[in-house]
C-alpha cells in the first residue's frame, strides 16, 4: 500500500495516565496496521451516538454491523492515503477536496478525478478547483436510490423484472450470498460464472443418459417417479413385511393391524386434517398376501403420498392399477434403480437442489447476460462511489482516528471528543462530559464501575418534540444540591437547547473539597433529622392528646389537671448534658494542658482526624475514576482505563465564577437580619482568654497580683506546692558543765 514503511517510527504522548500514539502525518495513518493494537485506545466503536457524520461512519463500517473495528479503520486509512498525492492532506480535515490533491496516476484515482469534474460541471461549477460534501449530495442520493454503488455486487432487487430477480435469488441459494455495500445479499461476477458453469455441466451430464431407457425409463419424468418412490419406500416395505408375517402366523394379525384401544385413544382427540396422529399406523389393513390398495382403504396420513406414487410411477410404468402387489413394488424399485445410481454421482452438487427442469429453464433464457450487464452497470458507478467516499474521508477520517487510535481530542480539551454530545448547565455548573444513551438502566449496570458521579438526564425540546437521554459526569463541586428531579438546560453540539431533568443518579465522590466537609455535613443532617423526627413525634402526640381530650369532654366540668413534668425525660436530658459536658471538660482539660503554641496545632489535628478518613476514601476513589466503563456501556471496546484525575476532571466541569474585573455590590435589600457577630466574637475571645488565665497559661505574661497562684492560692489549676525547708544539721560539741566541787578562791 502507498506510503507504508515496514520500519515506521512512532511517537507517543502521555495523557490520562497512559501512553498514546501521536498521529502527526499521513505516513502515521498509512502504517496503522503496523501499530500494535495493544497501544490503541479503542478497538471498536459504534456508528450511532457519535458527533461525526453518520454517512462517513457507514462507509467505514464495511460489514454493516453497526460497529467500526480496527481492521475497518485501517482499511479506510490505507485506501484514503492511496487516493491522494500527499497523504498529509488528510490532517487538514477540510470539507472540500482539492482536485489537484487526487492521485491520478492510478486507474481509480483517474476515474475519481474525472467523475469529480463531471459532478461539478453538472452543478454549474465547471471552473471549481475543489469538490465539497455539499457537491456530492445528489450523487449520494442517486447511489442510494439505484441499488448500484460500485462494489460489483448486485442484490436481487436491482433487477427490473421479477423473473430475473428470481434467478438471482436461486443463484444466492445455490452459491451463497455476497454482502452488498448496502447490506443486502447479492451476487458478483464470480458467483454468476460459477453457477452457470455448474448448471451447464449438470444439464450436459443428464443429456448423456436421457435417451437411455434403462436409466431414464420415463424420460424427463423419471426424476419425479424416483422422488415419489423414495417418499414412501420405508412405509411400503413395512406394509408388505407385515403381510408376510401375517401369512407366517395368523395369531400375529390383530397386533399387526393395531389394537382396538389404539383407535379408542385417538377417538378422544380432535384429529387434524393431515391425520398426523396415526401416521405410524400401517399403510392399509394387513392381511396375508394382500396387495396394497392405491385408491381406497389407504391410511389417511399417507393418502397424498400414495396418490403421487400412483400418478408419477405406477401408472406410467405398470399401467393404471388400483392396487400394488409386493412383486409390483419390487419391479418398480428395480426399474428406477439405474436412475438412482446415476443420480448419486456428484455432478453439479451446488445446483442439484433446483432440479433439472428449473436448471434448464434458467439456461434456456438470457439470464446470464442480463445479470452480467447489471454487474457491469454497478461497476460503472465505482468512480461515483469512490468520490463520495474520498470526500467524506478527507473531512472526517482523521477526526475519527484522533478519537479512536488515541484520545487526543478528549484530553487536549481544544475540541470535544466525538462521544461528547454537548453541555449541561445545572446547579451553577456546566458539564462537558455528556454522552447520549439509549437505555439508561442497561447503561448504568456497567457505567457505575467508572467511579465517577453520574447523572442520567432526560432532555426534551418541546418546539420540535425531540427527546434524548444523556449521561452527565459531575467532576467538580459537591453533591449537596444534586438530586432526582432537578432541572437544567442541555445544549447539543449544534447549539440547540433542551429542557433537562435528572432521572437517576449513581453517587460517587466528586472532589476533595466535598470530602473535607462531608463528616460535618453528615453530622448536621443527622442532628436535623433527629430534631425533625422528635418535633414530628411531639406534634403528633400533642394532636392526639388534644383529640382525645376533646372527645372525652363530658357535661360535668372537671378542672384541668396540670401537666406534670416527665421526670424521666428530665433525667435523660440531664444525663445527656452531663455526659456531653464531661466529655467537653476532658477535651478542654487536655487541650489547655498543652503549651500555648501547641493549642492551635491540636485544634487543627482534631479537624484533620475527623476529615481524614473521608478525604482518604474520596482520594482512593477519585484516583480510580476512569472513562472506560462509561464508553464500554455505550458500545465501545476501550483498550485502556482512560483516567479522569482531579485536575482533568475539574476541566470537564466548570463552577460558576464571576468574570475578571467584575464589581460586586454586597448590599442585599432582602438579606436576613444580621446577627451581632462582633459581640459574639468579643465574648468568645473573652471566654477564651478567661479559660487560658484560669488554666494558668497567662501567668508568665501578667503581673503577680493577678496570677492564678496569687488569686486562688493552693486552689490554682497549675498550683505547685513549694519544696519543704531542709532539716537543721546536727552538732558534735559537748555542752560546758560547771563543777560544784571546785575549791573556793
Amino acid at each position: 500500500m502507498n506510503g507504508q514503511n515496514p520500519k515506521h517510527t512512532w511517537n507517543f504522548f502521555r495523557a490520562g495516565g497512559f501512553d498514546q500514539v501521536k498521529l502527526e502525518s499521513g505516513a502515521d495513518l498509512a502504517n496503522l496496521d503496523q501499530l500494535d493494537q495493544k497501544l490503541w485506545v479503542a478497538l471498536a466503536c459504534p456508528t450511532r451516538g457519535l458527533e461525526l457524520d453518520s454517512q462517513t461512519l457507514a462507509l467505514i463500517d464495511s460489514d454493516k454491523d453497526g460497529r467500526i473495528r480496527a481492521p475497518e479503520l485501517i482499511a479506510a486509512a490505507q485506501w484514503a492515503v492511496g487516493m491522494l498525492k500527499n497523504p498529509d492532506d488528510l490532517l487538514q480535515r477540510s470539507p472540500s477536496l482539492p482536485l489537484n490533491a487526487v492521485n491520478d496516476t492510478t486507474p481509480d484515482g483517474k476515474g475519481v478525478l474525472q467523475t469529480a469534474k463531471q459532478i461539478l460541471a453538472d452543478a454549474g461549477k465547471k471552473d471549481a478547483t475543489a469538490i465539497s460534501v455539499d457537491d456530492i449530495a445528489n450523487t449520494e442520493k442517486f447511489l442510494a436510490a439505484t441499488n448500484f454503488n460500485g462494489d460489483g455486487i448486485v442484490p436481487a432487487d436491482a433487477a427490473g423484472d421479477d423473473v430475473t430477480q428470481g434467478v438471482i435469488t436461486d443463484i444466492i441459494a445455490c452459491m451463497g450470498p455476497e454482502a452488498d455495500s448496502s447490506g443486502k445479499p447479492g451476487v458478483n461476477q464470480a458467483k454468476v460464472d460459477a453457477f452457470f458453469a455448474e448448471a451447464e455441466e449438470y444439464s450436459n451430464w443428464w443429456k448423456q443418459i436421457e435417451t437411455d431407457k434403462t436409466v431414464m425409463p420415463l424420460g424427463a419424468g423419471t426424476a419425479a417417479a424416483s422422488v415419489a418412490v423414495k417418499a414412501v419406500a420405508a412405509k411400503m416395505n413395512d406394509f408388505f413385511t407385515r403381510c408376510r408375517l401375517a401369512a407366517f402366523d395368523a395369531r400375529a394379525l390383530p397386533a399387526l393391524n393395531r389394537q382396538a384401544w389404539d383407535y379408542a385413544a385417538l377417538a378422544q382427540k380432535d384429529l387434524s386434517a393431515n391425520a398426523a396422529e396415526f401416521s405410524s399406523f400401517p399403510l392399509a389393513e394387513v392381511a396375508p398376501g394382500k396387495p396394497l390398495p392405491l385408491l381406497t382403504g389407504v391410511n389417511p396420513a399417507w393418502a397424498g403420498a400414495i396418490a403421487e406414487l400412483h400418478a408419477s410411477a405406477v401408472k406410467p410404468l405398470l399401467g393404471n392399477k388400483d392396487s400394488l402387489t409386493e412383486a409390483d413394488w419390487n419391479s418398480l424399485q428395480s426399474t428406477l434403480e439405474p436412475f438412482e445410481k446415476h443420480s448419486a454421482c456428484n455432478v453439479g452438487p451446488d445446483v442439484q437442489k433446483l432440479g433439472l427442469v428449473r436448471i434448464r429453464q434458467i439456461l434456456a433464457g438470457k439470464f446470464k447476460s442480463d445479470i452480467t450487464a447489471l454487474i457491469v452497470k454497478d461497476l460503472t458507478t465505482t468512480s461515483q462511489a469512490n468520490i463520495v467516499r474520498l470526500v467524506r474521508y478527507y473531512h472526517d477520517l482523521y477526526t475519527l482516528c484522533l478519537n479512536y487510535v488515541n484520545f487526543k481530542c478528549f484530553y487536549s480539551r481544544k475540541e470535544p471528543a466525538v462521544f461528547q454530545a454537548g453541555r449541561l448547565y445545572l446547579d451553577q455548573r456546566s458539564c462537558d462530559l455528556c454522552l447520549t444513551v439509549e437505555d439508561a438502566a442497561r447503561h448504568a449496570s456497567m457505567a457505575g464501575l467508572a467511579g465517577a458521579f453520574l447523572a442520567y438526564v432526560e432532555c426534551t425540546r418541546k418546539a420540535t418534540n425531540e427527546k434524548l437521554s444523556i449521561l452527565a459526569v459531575f467532576s467538580q463541586g459537591d453533591d449537596d444540591n444534586l438530586m432526582v428531579g432537578r432541572n437544567g438546560i442541555f445544549y447539543d453540539r449544534k447549539g440547540r437547547d433542551f429542557d433537562a431533568t435528572i432521572t437517576s443518579i449513581i453517587p460517587n465522590p466528586i472532589s476533595i473539597h466535598q470530602a473535607i466537609w462531608a463528616p460535618y455535613k453528615k453530622l448536621m443532617r443527622f442532628i436535623e433529622e433527629k430534631v425533625a423526627q422528635h418535633a414530628a413525634n411531639a406534634d403528633a402526640a400533642a394532636v392526639a392528646n388534644l383529640q382525645s381530650t376533646a372527645s372525652s369532654t363530658t357535661a360535668t366540668t372537671t378542672p384541668a389537671t396540670p401537666t406534670k413534668i416527665d421526670t424521666g425525660t428530665l433525667a435523660a436530658i440531664g444525663l445527656v448534658l452531663t455526659t456531653l459536658m464531661g466529655a467537653l471538660g476532658v477535651i478542654f482539660t487536655k487541650l489547655f494542658g498543652l503549651p500555648s503554641w501547641e493549642i492551635p496545632l491540636a485544634i487543627l489535628g482534631i479537624l484533620v482526624a475527623i476529615s481524614l478518613p473521608s478525604v482518604v476514601m474520596a482520594w482512593l476513589k477519585l484516583r480510580k475514576r476512569n472513562l472506560g466503563p462509561i464508553l464500554d456501556a455505550n458500545g465501545w471496546a476501550l483498550n485502556t482505563r482512560a483516567r479522569i484525575n482531579v485536575p482533568f476532571g475539574a476541566s470537564l466541569t466548570k463552577i460558576a465564577a464571576l468574570p475578571p474585573g467584575s464589581q460586586r455590590d454586597l448590599r442585599d435589600p432582602f438579606a436576613e437580619k444580621k446577627k451581632p457577630w462582633e459581640l459574639y466574637l468579643t465574648l468568645l475571645i473573652i471566654i477564651a482568654l478567661g479559660a487560658l488565665w484560669y488554666f494558668g497559661k497567662l501567668d508568665k505574661f501578667v503581673p503577680n497580683k493577678i496570677k492564678t497562684t496569687t488569686v486562688f492560692g493552693t486552689n490554682a489549676f497549675d498550683y505547685v506546692a513549694p519544696p519543704s525547708p531542709p532539716a537543721p544539721a546536727p552538732t558534735n560539741t559537748v555542752p560546758h558543765v560547771v563543777s560544784t566541787n571546785a575549791p573556793a578562791k
